[in-house]
């Protein structure tokens, strides 16, 4: 049996296999290419492609694909086989530099928020050779770029690459100005925690719900949920163990790198973590995890839900974005050192990211904006839609002491002590964490946590690299021109804290006050939900900066704006067509046939003793008489609802009308049939409970 070392890595066209397969002029090649971007030769490609497909071969592969990520927010491929036919009516292998470089796939059904007609079909593919290639199934998959026929961005990987070369671009600048001319190339890395739900198949196929839209619409809370506490870190049962043992070994033939596994808050809620990578890398194996999750669970006889809150009364799941920028000679730029009051290039970084997060904060908040999302930020288990930064007691110390031009002894090393002689003695962290933050500093990276579980990395990763970029070129283009660079940075450093101060904030994020003064006395933006937010994507400084960056185009932008609403509209309307569904052909004939038992059961009580008061029959049926009137009132006031809705043309006023209108209506329809769920027995309930659903996994 073969060790994790031996495998781990064994279905990807790696460092290790290139080496290994290209001779040394054309691996030389296309390192450059991969490390300092520079343009790939014809003959190179070609030389990569042979290689890469007879290594494939070798591995069981019979087809190749661009495997990319169009703004469905999911990935994309489409399966072309390696064999042309040979002049004695058999077929030979082939793979050349041109196809490996380009694909064709058909545009247009994909999202393209009017950046082309329907009719207009054509877009191409281009090979990523950042990102290895790897087998998936029979099938080599080329991460690749997708662009429509005029070259705009028809996916989330191209914009991401652009903001990671403008955030490189900036960065080299400022690392000049201290000195450096050795590094080449500067990256951010991410790793990206993945929190999900495990329920049995049989449950799940019981509830169309969870089958048409990932999430519950209805369900009368369990009698037990997570108030105990008993299911964080606790131990891992054994079907859900076997799950996880195969997503690990599934995950590292691919070289993604799994790392942590544990038990979540919520019941049936788990969490997967890996090492940290390049954004780029860490994106397209975040998409590749989330697609591994529900292919091994369907093995397991369990269906994997990643949708941002399944459940209402436990805890949703997101996924924390941990990033951190690195040079290519192996520096943190956000790491501190022993002493970061002298360390002033960690200093003005760590500016910086503050001015970014700050003079962008409606950028951050949509870019994590989804009608998923919206269920579960600002709830206990999420950070609140005000967002802020948290840096803890010694970097705040720091940065006061730098304001106020004061002396800064540094924070005092505490030993933890236990009380106990045996157990060892450790060093205490200067500072605690704070999971109610949303974008909180953890010793030499940023957690950026209000992503939602189901989310693509990067959308958030594109306006964060971008965001920082901008705040580099302020800085760059300001100390080059400074006469006394010493004296200037001191000044940016301090002016810029000054400035920034009140997106720094170390409390309880949960906590109705501190929104409060966010809002009304730190004038930090709260937008709520997705209508709210969205539209801010298109005002001038947020058009001005991701432009200038060559990040996106205005046109790409007002893509954007109109398929995150338009996404934003059409899953709410699946959810409200699923409720109507499902109150009118299961709960109402469900509840109706439970009250006819009830009342066969109290007139022939009756037939027995003539004079038998029925009190709990006569009361049950009432109540069950009421909430049945609701549920189908509620019903019809839903269906009206979205008749108007069909009215509005218009992609913001729908959304709007959603937020206001039809959410309302969902949320009193549900609160009916949960009320009716309490009230009917069990074997009459027409499908899975929350408490069936959240333990079903023994």
């Amino acid at each position: 049996m073969k060790t994790v070392s031996e495998y781990f890595g064994s279905l990807v066209f790696d460092d290790r296999v290139m080496k290994a397969n290209l001779s040394a002029d054309v691996y030389r090649s296309l390192k450059k290419t991969i490390d300092e971007g520079k343009q790939l030769d014809l003959s190179v490609a070609n030389a990569v492609a042979t290689a890469m497909k007879d290594w494939a071969i070798e591995h069981g592969a019979t087809h190749y694909t661009h495997w990319f990520q169009p703004l469905t927010g999911i990935t994309a491929e489409k399966h072309d086989s390696f064999i042309s036919p040979s002049p004695d009516g058999r077929v030979i292998m082939e793979f050349s530099g041109k196809e490996l470089i380009k694909g064709e796939p058909d545009a247009s059904s994909f999202p393209s928020g009017g950046l082309r007609a329907t009719f207009e079909a054509r877009g191409y593919t281009a090979w990523d050779p950042t990102s290895y290639a790897f087998i998936k199934g029979k099938t080599l998959c080329i991460p690749t770029a997708f662009c429509s026929y005029g070259g705009e961005a028809l996916d989330k990987k191209t914009p991401l690459l652009r903001s990671m070369e403008a955030l490189n671009r900036q960065a080299i600048r400022i690392l000049r100005l201290f000195g450096n001319k050795d590094v080449k190339y500067v990256r951010t890395s991410v790793g990206p925690e993945q929190e999900y739900f495990l329920i049995t198949k049989e449950m799940y196929e019981k509830r169309k719900d969870l089958i048409y839209t990932g999430r519950t619409l209805f369900g009368a809370k369990s009698p037990k949920g997570q108030e105990m506490d008993d299911h964080y870190f606790g131990v891992i049962k054994p079907r859900v163990a076997a799950y996880m043992e195969e997503l690990n070994d599934e995950l590292w033939k691919l070289g993604i790198l799994a790392k942590t596994e544990h038990n979540e808050v919520a019941p049936a809620q788990h969490e997967l973590a890996p090492i940290y990578t390049t954004t780029n890398i860490a994106t397209d194996h975040n998409q590749l995890t989330m697609e591994i999750m529900r292919k091994v669970a369907a093995k397991h006889g369990l269906v994997c839900l990643l949708h941002e809150k399944p459940f209402a009364g436990v805890n949703g799941s997101g996924k924390h974005n941990n990033w951190s920028i690195s040079t290519n000679t192996g520096a943190n730029l956000l790491s501190p050192g022993e002493t970061p009051y002298e360390n002033a290039q960690f200093l003005l970084f760590l500016c910086a990211v503050i001015k970014a997060v700050d003079d962008y904060q409606d950028l951050l908040r949509i870019s994590v904006a989804t009608a998923g999302n919206d269920h579960r930020l600002g709830a206990n288990e999420a950070p609140p839609a005000v967002i802020s930064i948290f840096l803890g007691d010694e970097l705040t110390a720091v940065l006061d002491a730098i304001v106020n031009d004061t002396p800064y002894s540094g924070a005092e090393k505490k030993q933890m002590k236990l009380g106990v002689d045996v157990l060892p003695k450790f060093t205490v962290d200067t500072t605690d964490r704070n999971r109610t933050s949303p974008f909180a500093f953890t010793g030499n990276k940023f957690e950026f946590r209000m992503l939602g579980s189901s989310n693509s990395i990067a959308c958030a990763n594109i306006m964060l690299n971008a965001a920082v970029a901008e705040s580099l070129k302020v800085y760059a283009d300001r100390l080059e021109k400074a006469a006394d660079f010493e004296t200037a940075l001191h000044e940016m450093i301090k002016n810029t804290i000054k400035d920034h101060q009140r997106i720094i904030f170390n409390g309880n994020g949960y906590d109705d006050e501190w929104i409060k003064e966010a809002t009304e006395k730190r004038g930090l933006l709260n937008y709520r939900t997705t209508p709210d937010c969205m539209p801010h994507l298109l005002d001038k400084k947020n058009v001005d900066m991701l432009t200038s960056h060559n990040v996106f185009s205005e046109a790409e932008l007002k893509s954007r704006c109109e398929i995150m609403l338009e996404n934003y509209c059409n899953t709410v309307k699946i959810e409200a067509d699923t409720m109507i569904d499902m109150a009118k052909k299961e709960i109402l004939p469900a509840v109706v046939e439970y009250t006819a038992e009830v009342a066969n059961a109290a007139a022939s009580k009756k037939a027995v003793v003539a004079d038998v008061a029925c009190g709990y029959e006569t009361e049950l049926i009432s109540r069950l008489s009421v909430v049945t009137d609701q549920i189908a009132g509620r019903t019809a006031e839903l269906e009206e609802a979205l008749a108007k809705l069909k009215t509005i043309s218009e992609t913001q006023e729908q959304s709007e009308f959603i937020r206001d209108v039809v959410l309302s209506g969902m949320n009193s329809l549900r609160a009916a049939a949960d009320e009716a769920e309490t009230l009917t027995a069990e074997k009459y309930w027409p499908f899975p409970t929350y408490g069936d659903l959240l333990f079903s996994v023994k």
